[in-house]
């Protein structure tokens, strides 16, 4: 039962950056690019934003199985893929929006929360470090649509970048700025370009905030965590005694840690599973409404708390999830992203995400990559004969097959 406790946790600590887009509801102008502080994004944004969080974490946590840790950034993901939704069109458009639970906003109305996420997140908490950052990488022999350029330099503040995807020092450009927008803890998210790629998409997210009560380093003890299959691991679990906002759900027990100052905008909230069910089952069953619902009957009470000190390394390719959630067309040849290129024939080859999370007695530190690959459907690679092959003559309308040959070296030309 304990190993559900870490599967609750690196879904917790994804979730409330996501969730944080709720803190406030003020009104500033979306425009702007001064930082305020002050988030302007509306209840229907955060809540449609939260069942899309959950939605991404259950059906990650059922692909990955029982007995993997899980850790994604639902607003990572969210970004990257605002920004592709800037430069599709018709079904492809409609599909994506759908699946970012944005079907009731409009477009600007969410490039407007957007650009606010993007100015004022970063600034909430003085004592909490958030970096949000986007980057464009283009095929310098690629068309980018002067409108497309626009919004993801307004809206996103993104760096584009056209490159010669012919030079292998390309890879190491964009890995480059995954690394320094993550504080190196994310120091690879491609391995190659390929032929068909002409731009990759890039949203970095990096998260360090010290707990608002630390736990002492010294109650740290080595005790005993069962594994989902019912094996014992030996973790150093950290101990704390203090006043927490919690709540008793009929399945869990969910509890609240919070980072940074006394106005506490951060948080980790824990969902440890009831005797008798696992993480799998909680999460199957808890939705956003749930959780908007659950932060409303938080109450301060003293707990004795006990959490495994941890690091974790993640990645996930999101191409099956995403199409299950509502945007197939995305990753086909019927693909429209003309808002990109007039021209079309570009398909969303991949959508993948590189995470990174440490917990320990003073705070975490967490940080994830989204990388969108978008190939060209039309410049496909030539078909070489290069091998041994066969061939047949025959007439069409009749199938009759007049020869059949086997080549296997061109240059004979007597057997």
């Amino acid at each position: 039962m304990k190993t559900n406790l870490f599967s609750w946790l690196t879904l917790a600590i994804s979730s409330f950056l996501a969730l944080a887009v709720s803190c406030k509801n003020t009104h500033v102008n979306p425009a702007s690019s001064t930082p305020t502080g002050e988030l302007r994004v509306s209840a229907p944004f955060a809540s449609q934003t939260n069942r899309f969080a959950f939605d991404l974490a259950k059906r990650v946590v059922q692909e990955e199985g029982t007995a993997k840790n899980v850790f994604v950034s639902p607003l990572s993901l969210h970004m990257a893929l605002g920004m592709l939704l800037n430069g599709a069109n018709t079904q492809t458009a409609q599909e994506i929006q759908k699946t970012l639970h944005l079907d009731a906003q409009t477009l600007a109305s969410a490039n407007d929360t957007y650009q606010n996420l993007m100015v004022n997140l970063p600034v909430l908490d003085p004592k909490v470090t958030l970096r949000l950052a986007n980057a464009v990488w283009y095929r310098n022999t690629f068309t980018v649509a002067a409108s497309f350029q626009d919004v993801l330099k307004q809206t996103f503040q993104a760096e584009l970048s056209a490159q010669d995807f012919n030079n292998p020092a390309t890879v190491g450009t964009i890995n480059a700025w995954a690394s320094r927008q993550t504080n190196g803890k994310i120091p690879k998210v491609i391995d190659a370009i390929q032929p068909e790629n002409v731009m990759f998409l890039l949203n970095a997210l990096y998260f360090k905030g010290d707990w608002k009560t630390q736990f002492k380093p010294e109650n740290t003890i080595d005790s005993p965590f069962t594994l989902a299959s019912g094996a014992e691991a030996t973790v150093k679990m950290m101990r704390l005694s203090t006043t927490v906002r919690q709540a008793q759900g009929a399945t869990y027990t969910a509890f609240e840690l919070p980072y940074g100052s006394d106005d506490t905008r951060y948080a980790m909230t824990v969902l440890l599973p009831a005797q008798g069910t696992t993480a799998d089952a909680v999460l199957k069953n808890v939705t956003g409404d749930d959780w908007t619902q659950l932060q409303q009957t938080m109450k301060p009470g003293k707990m004795d708390i006990g959490l495994p000190r941890f690091t974790l390394n993640y990645a996930i390719k999101l191409n099956s999830i995403l199409g299950a959630m509502g945007m197939p067309t995305a990753f086909t040849d019927q693909a429209d992203f003309t808002k990109i290129n007039p021209e079309g024939n570009l398909t969303l080859s991949f959508i993948k995400q590189n995470t990174f999370v440490a917990v320990d007695e003073k705070g975490t530190e967490a940080a994830a990559v989204t990388t969108g690959g978008v190939s060209t459907t039309s410049a496909q690679l030539p078909t070489l004969c290069d091998r041994p092959f066969v061939f047949v003559i025959h007439e069409k309308t009749s199938g009759t097959v007049l020869f059949v040959g086997k080549i296997a070296n061109p240059t004979l030309s007597n057997s």
